[in-house]
């Protein structure tokens, strides 16, 4: 598994991050053109899995409901449940499948930065691939990406703070009814994730080298703004379109 790991993901991602490298002797550019490629690959994945999440949001009150309901009957609870996912056409793992799918990538890519900013050895590429000798980890001239960096590791938690705020649930209104009492506990929740994942980003980037930091905050950024553009899709189609004979209340005959 570790051999077909190396050889289908490593050394492909290493031999194009060289290769890359050869052409723009910068890696941040270099990190930056990896990341808009692996994200423009994987969009589908990420749109399905965003889509996903957000129709879970959608009928949790509802799913809280049955679980009130029937609380005391577990196979009926089942049941109703996966009724309801298929009535509203939604896949209680459509939001965990493509990251599963993804994170092979992440793992292969973390390494390929982390020894393509701190090796000499490029023994593993392709002929066609021109050997570099040795890759200045030094960006634009002022970044040291091999060591960590602050300033990335603070970019990456607040790209994370943007990205968890763009899927948090609004706490629902008094008037909610049924299931409002829990949807505002699971906004707590949101809540409580909205500050702790950013604060744990930047812990954990402060001891990355700043290459990872710069790739961790141009990734989430990235799945950030992607997120926004698909609510906004999604809220632009689901506004109910006004009847143009209808003014005010009154039907215009």
């Amino acid at each position: 598994m570790i051999e077909f790991f190396h050889t289908i993901l490593y050394i492909p991602l290493f031999n194009g991050f060289v290769g890359v490298y050869s052409l723009i002797p910068d890696v941040g550019i270099v990190i930056l053109l990896i990341t808009v490629l692996i994200k423009l690959l994987l969009y589908p994945l990420n749109t399905s899995s965003i889509e996903a999440q957000r129709s879970l949001q959608e009928l949790q009150p509802k799913l809280e409901e049955l679980k009130k309901k029937h609380k005391d009957n577990q196979q009926v609870l089942a049941q109703e449940t996966m009724k309801l996912y298929k009535e509203h056409k939604v896949n209680p793992l459509g939001s965990c499948l493509p990251l599963l799918i993804q994170l092979p990538i992440f793992i292969a890519l973390y390494w390929v930065l982390q020894d393509g900013l701190t090796t000499n050895d490029f023994s593993i590429l392709y002929s066609f691939v021109q050997d570099p000798g040795t890759i200045n980890p030094i960006s634009l001239g002022l970044f040291d990406l091999s060591k960590p960096q602050i300033a990335l590791a603070l970019l990456a938690g607040g790209a994370q703070y943007w990205q968890a705020k763009s899927l948090s649930r609004k706490r629902p209104p008094k008037a909610a009814g049924k299931g409002g009492k829990d949807e505002g506990m699971a906004a707590m929740m949101n809540k409580q994730m909205l500050y702790f994942m950013p604060v744990i980003t930047v812990v954990i980037g402060m001891q990355l080298p700043g290459g990872l930091s710069l790739y961790w905050f141009l990734s989430t950024l990235f799945m950030a703004v992607q997120q926004v553009i698909l609510t906004k899709k999604s809220d632009k189609n689901n506004t109910p379109k006004k009847d143009p004979d209808v003014l005010e209340g009154e039907i215009v005959s």
